[in-house]
């Protein structure tokens, strides 16, 4: 009986920095391009993380009720505008067939579930090359991925520009 390779999934985390395009597209160009292309040995997950409008909004009392849509409005059009963004890089780079999710929720937990959810064996993430004080204040998603989830984590940095 014969048994058919079951692909490999891979899980690209995207937000609107240009670490996370520059991320997106040198994996395109390292794992897709001909004359792999659409014979990559990966199927391709793109996720994006966004927050919630209570996380953003660090107002209570009166008022807040009419503040929140708005704010819920505005992420999920900055969500809308980083998956356009991504699905015109998959088109540029010739790249089909990938799953695109907006999933709400901390960028660090949600790229761990997406590998989980997906049995994922890759998860690249572009790296803002905080250094260690910022780092330890705002804390790095590429850092808990690469100690929590459940894959090879590859952390894509962009080349300084002189």
């Amino acid at each position: 009986m014969a048994t058919v390779e079951e692909e490999q999934v891979m899980v690209v985390g995207i937000d609107d920095s240009q670490h996370s395009t520059y991320a997106l597209e040198w994996t395109f160009d390292h794992f897709f391009t001909p004359p792999l292309g659409s014979n990559s040995p990966f199927k391709v997950v793109v996720v994006h993380a966004k927050p919630s409008a209570t996380s953003v909004v660090s107002l209570a009392g009166p008022g807040i009720a009419e503040v929140l849509p708005l704010v819920d409005s505005d992420l999920k059009k900055v969500a809308a505008r980083v998956v356009g963004k991504a699905k015109e890089i998959c088109i540029s780079k010739s790249v089909s067939d990938v799953i695109f999710e907006v999933v709400e929720g901390d960028p660090r937990n949600v790229l761990c579930e997406a590998v989980e959810k997906h049995h994922a064996s890759v998860l690249v993430v572009g790296s803002h090359g905080y250094g260690a004080i910022k780092r330890a204040f705002l804390g790095s998603v590429s850092d808990y991925c690469a100690h929590q989830a459940h894959c090879t984590v590859m952390i894509v940095k962009r080349p300084k520009m002189p």
